[in-house]
């Protein structure tokens, strides 16, 4: 079973400023990735996830990566007419682009800018292959778009856990996990190729047995085509808001952490092994793959971009 969280809730979305910034570039050359470009139409998450790596990224761009990270969302507003200029230029390299690496693309500031919208129609068009990762809902809006790329197009959704308590204790700002299962049903249903991002599993906290059974039974019913698994990393700028976090919610478990991420932003290996063992044991058994798809596949022919005047 999960643990359950000491600290009373707190709330799931304070107020969030909405700085429109634009951008100077859309895509982000990635090395040693399994994908070639990133792509972030927004910057900054309201979903203020106690253990997101990205507060490290902030951290180093003496930006906020306490508390106070994600009260502000930096929306790239002109990221769209960027993007496409940029895959207009002869010197661009094609690969796959992931949209998702630094911020959720379907934050609520996207129901207002579709700048996630804009940045696919664009992809798509231009038969890019993509994947994106999120946890917002919001995705299923665009299922009939995400569709058109065919297996050149994956979605992952993330779910660490089923264990709403722990949601709400972890993951203050994010639709609930039952929900989040629901989209991915959708865009399966659609004709996606959709699958779960199991991570980050947090030890003493969703690493028991029950709880990772529980979650790949969730994503198998979804109809999850692929289930990817991750453990918490806590590097400098998550450390401290993480681990404040979880001396509120867990303070049993401080002494645990402090000894297993003493000196190491990274747990131990034969750790991380056991963990990823029992879960590939379960969805094995649950029939689901660990492979997205092809890194390169095919996408269907072109189709013309809407004139904008």
């Amino acid at each position: 079973m999960s643990a359950v969280p000491a600290g009373s809730e707190q709330p799931r979305r304070p107020p969030t400023e909405l700085v429109e910034t634009p951008c100077r570039s859309a895509l982000q050359r990635v090395r040693g990735m399994w994908f070639d470009w990133s792509l972030n139409p927004y910057g900054g998450c309201v979903h203020r996830c106690t253990f997101c790596y990205v507060r490290a990224f902030e951290r180093r761009a003496d930006r906020p990566s306490d508390a106070r990270y994600g009260r502000t969302v930096r929306v790239k507003t002109n990221v769209v007419t960027v993007l496409r200029a940029e895959l207009r230029r002869p010197s661009h390299q094609a690969g796959l682009v992931c949209l998702g690496t630094a911020t959720d693309p379907y934050q609520p500031a996207e129901g207002r800018y579709r700048l996630t919208r804009g940045c696919l129609e664009t992809l798509v068009a231009a038969r890019r292959p993509l994947t994106l990762t999120t946890r917002g809902p919001l995705v299923v809006r665009d299922a009939a778009l995400l569709a058109e790329g065919g297996a050149a197009v994956s979605v992952s959704i993330s779910v660490p856990t089923v264990d709403e308590a722990v949601v709400r204790s972890t993951e203050p700002g994010t639709a609930p996990p039952r929900q989040r299962l629901r989209a991915l049903e959708r865009l399966a249903a659609a004709g996606v190729r959709a699958g779960v991002l199991m991570a980050p599993v947090l030890p003493g906290i969703s690493d028991g047995d029950e709880s990772l059974a529980a979650t790949v039974r969730a994503a198998r019913d979804a109809g999850a085509a692929f289930l990817l698994v991750g453990v918490l990393n806590l590097t400098p700028g998550t450390r401290e808001h993480f681990l404040e976090a979880l001396a509120h919610d867990w303070p049993e478990l401080l002494p645990r952490y402090l000894d297993l991420y003493r000196g190491r932003s990274h747990l131990p290996a034969p750790f991380v092994s056991e963990v990823s063992g029992r879960v590939a044991g379960l969805r094995l058994a649950a029939g689901i793959s660990a492979e997205r798809p092809p890194r390169h596949a095919q996408p269907p022919a072109p189709r013309q971009l809407r004139l904008e005047l």
